[in-house]
């Protein structure tokens, strides 16, 4: 399960699934004798991405608060001397920080399949990664990315709903290529040594924001132009994007589909769930997945 749900009360589901469901797996694994793994990890793990202050360098802020977001104030400061932050690149080495219970599920779930592997002698990679979008997203439910929150309103004729500013930082990553760096993950992975695990950021390296994704999917659809509505959702973070130079250093991966072209693709192709005969979503219930 994926995004921030409908709210608090998801959280045994939450970890039900993708970490009971994980422990399962892997005990089936071990006990069937599989030696290798490649989890699909989540850049949510990190919480914020990384920020520099032009007087303490690279810092960590905390959580944004309540009275900041109600008053419009987004972006976080330095938590030394307040001074407006530059967001950066945060690479695989950087501190992890979930903020919310989807975040703390993805980060259980790579403690659990290091423990797997030193436990059974296994190999295994995590690849992190980044705002994963492209045909066969679902359709109109709240556990899943922005990109198809955007995507569904669009279907049903509405505007996307932006929220904060629009000008939150994410890296959007074609579906195709992250199934690409799957592929070289698992044959990589065969020939680490036992007991091994390792990370990888998986992300486009084109950075956007909400607002341009938004927009780039609404005008490729010709739908109504988004609809940016100040409000927010207290668990997500506020710029989060990373360096992925080691993914492409050291398993060769090198992503293809550029964020126009992908957008594009993306804003007219069936999503999970959508009858291809009218373009419409089967009768279900009255789940709301606007705005982000």
């Amino acid at each position: 399960m994926v995004g921030l749900g409908n709210d608090f009360a998801d959280a045994p589901e939450y970890v039900g699934c993708n970490d009971l469901g994980t422990a399962v797996l892997l005990a089936a694994m071990a006990e069937a004798g599989v030696r290798s793994l490649a989890l699909a990890g989540s850049m949510v793990v990190y919480g914020e991405g990384r920020y520099d202050c032009p007087r303490h360098g690279t810092v960590r802020p905390g959580p944004r608060t309540v009275a900041d977001l109600d008053a419009g104030r987004f972006e976080p400061h330095c938590p030394g001397c307040g001074a407006e932050l530059a967001p950066g690149l945060v690479a695989e080495e950087a501190p992890t920080d979930p903020r919310n219970v989807y975040a703390a599920t993805k980060l259980a779930q790579e403690h659990l399949t290091a423990a797997w592997a030193r436990a059974t002698g296994g190999s295994a990679v995590s690849l992190r990664y980044h705002n994963v979008y492209g045909p066969g997203m679902p359709r109109d439910t709240p556990y899943a990315g922005v990109a198809s929150f955007f995507r569904s309103a669009l279907a049903r004729g509405e505007a996307p709903r932006v929220f904060e500013d629009g000008c939150q930082r994410r890296d959007f990553v074609h579906v195709r290529d992250v199934a690409a760096a799957n592929a070289l993950a698992l044959e990589a992975v065969k020939g680490r040594g036992p007991g091994s695990f390792a990370v990888y950021n998986t992300g486009s390296g084109d950075p956007r924001t909400i607002g341009e994704m938004a927009s780039a999917l609404a005008s490729a659809h010709g739908g109504p132009a988004p609809k940016v509505t100040g409000e927010y959702r207290l668990g997500d973070v506020r710029h989060v994007t990373a360096d992925s130079r080691r993914l492409r250093d050291e398993l060769g991966w090198n992503p293809q589909e550029g964020f126009a072209k992908g957008m594009a693709e993306f804003a007219t192709a069936p999503l999970r769930g959508m009858r291809p005969d009218t373009g419409s979503s089967p009768a279900r219930s009255g789940e709301d997945p606007s705005g982000y």
